[in-house]
């Protein structure tokens, strides 16, 4: 069962496989040397994909935060340069005894891939003599999940009987004509397993408004992105465009696709400048799933918070298919398995709120999944801006194009949803790595960084 409460978690940009995993990696690892006998030093060492764009995505810098003992959905984005900055004057991660000096702890090893998944991993804890007290070799796998070597699948995915278990999309749509139940009700009723209604209910609203917040704050930003490629931010400039455009007697009929690339190029600006997002399934693709349900918010008749719910419950149910079947992680299938995924996601949780029946639901999310077979991982600098901020807004709008073919249609469709799922894990695993997170290849090396 992956929750939906897994696929979405509300953090700090700009990755979450290269931010938000390395962050609740190295705090777990804090708090299991906390208690250990001598423990004087800590060190760090990021290997593959981690290494090869780990400055440009911030991953020294989330590995400090959680050996600082933050975690991701409650560290404040505007005070980390401060945090930063004390613990490398002063090596102090809060612990008695343990110090971790950012300049000589942490090893960005370019030449070594550990075998179980690119984005690499290992913490250690030395006593005061230099003696090896404690290892852990965990991986960041996409999405926030973070797996340790032995593991036998990621941590944090509660293990609990379900009542509707379905391992591809030919079970959910079979438990959907049994039962008359819809997409969205299944993977309530699953959810309904771990945790109380209520409960579920106001996750999904935090969820949704914290989608929605950060949408409102990337539309009130200006300037430049950090990093060095001195991109500057677009969706306030475009926002005011369109809101004076409102007064027009003409209004062009592709203004809607403005809108909704609007709010997905806010979401990611704020993404790669290390605000606050939510992964949908992953931060490199956090634009798609909210920019689609604020155009559900905005430009679609009868909102309510329960149709919100069901969009994100319907979303999760195809999240969660993709993420057991393929991968959400661009380090390991490129950025079809993180734009792909999340359009997919966002074209489904429509579909549902739009009163498709689960055939159209699942065509729907195959339709969008499809259309972003083969796409490259590729970002310019190790920076999550481009092409990563634009694939967004065109992911939304592809979405929203993939429901409205799937809800024209009977749902009967030639490519089922578990052989597009397929088809994107067999390409990812044929792509070259250089296509895979690593800057080595496509735009990162044909455009200059400088």
């Amino acid at each position: 069962m992956i929750s939906a409460f897994d696929l979405f978690k509300i953090g700090i940009g700009p990755s979450s496989s290269h931010t938000i995993g390395p962050m609740v990696a190295a705090r777990r690892f804090r708090e299991r040397v906390a208690t250990l006998p001598g423990a004087a030093r800590v060190t760090a060492e990021i290997f593959g994909s981690l290494a090869w764009t780990g400055r440009g995505h911030a991953t020294d810098v989330a590995i400090f935060l959680g050996l600082l003992g933050h975690e991701p959905a409650t560290v404040d984005p505007d005070r980390v340069a401060e945090y930063i900055g004390i613990l490398a004057e002063t090596g102090d991660i809060g612990l008695p005894g343990l110090v971790f000096e950012p300049a000589r702890d942490l090893a960005l090893n370019f030449t070594e891939v550990l075998p179980r998944h690119t984005n690499g991993m290992r913490f250690r804890a030395f006593d005061a003599a230099g003696a090896l007290l404690d290892e852990v070799v965990c991986y960041s796998v996409g999405g926030g999940f973070v797996e340790e070597e032995g593991d036998a699948g990621p941590a944090g995915i509660e293990a609990a009987p379900v009542p509707y278990p379905f391992d591809s999309g030919a079970d959910l749509l079979r438990i959907c004509a049994e039962t008359g139940l819809s997409i969205p009700q299944v993977q309530m009723a699953n959810e309904r397993a771990l945790r109380g209604q209520g409960e579920i209910e106001d996750g999904l609203d935090a969820i949704r408004d914290a989608m929605l917040a950060c949408i409102a704050r990337g539309l009130r930003m200006d300037g430049e992105l950090p990093g060095g490629l001195k991109v500057r931010r677009r969706a306030r400039r475009l926002h005011e465009t369109l809101e004076a455009k409102k007064l027009a007697n003409s209004r062009p009929a592709h203004e809607i696709m403005d809108w909704i690339g609007l709010f997905a190029l806010a979401v990611n600006e704020e993404n790669a400048s290390g605000g606050r997002v939510v992964t949908a399934p992953t931060n490199g693709a956090a634009g798609i799933v909210p920019a689609v349900l604020r155009y559900i918010v905005d430009f679609c008749p009868d909102w309510s918070e329960a149709r919100g719910r069901d969009y994100l419950l319907a979303a999760a149910a195809i999240g969660g298919l993709i993420k057991r079947r393929a991968s959400i992680s661009g380090a390991e299938v490129g950025c079809q398995g993180e734009v792909g995924s999340a359009a997919a996601m966002a074209a489904a949780g429509l579909a549902a709120v739009l009163g498709g029946c689960p055939r159209q639901v699942a065509n729907a999310a195959e339709i969008a999944m499809e259309h972003h077979l083969g796409m490259t991982c590729d970002p310019i600098g190790g920076l999550v801006q481009i092409p990563c901020i634009e694939r967004n807004a065109f992911g939304a709008n592809k979405a929203v194009a993939a429901a409205s073919l799937a809800l024209h249609g009977d749902g009967v469709h030639f490519v089922s949803l578990d052989q597009v799922i397929e088809t994107m894990r067999q390409t990812g695993h044929d792509m070259q790595d250089k296509y895979k997170e690593t800057s080595l290849g496509g735009l990162a090396v044909n455009v200059s960084a400088c």
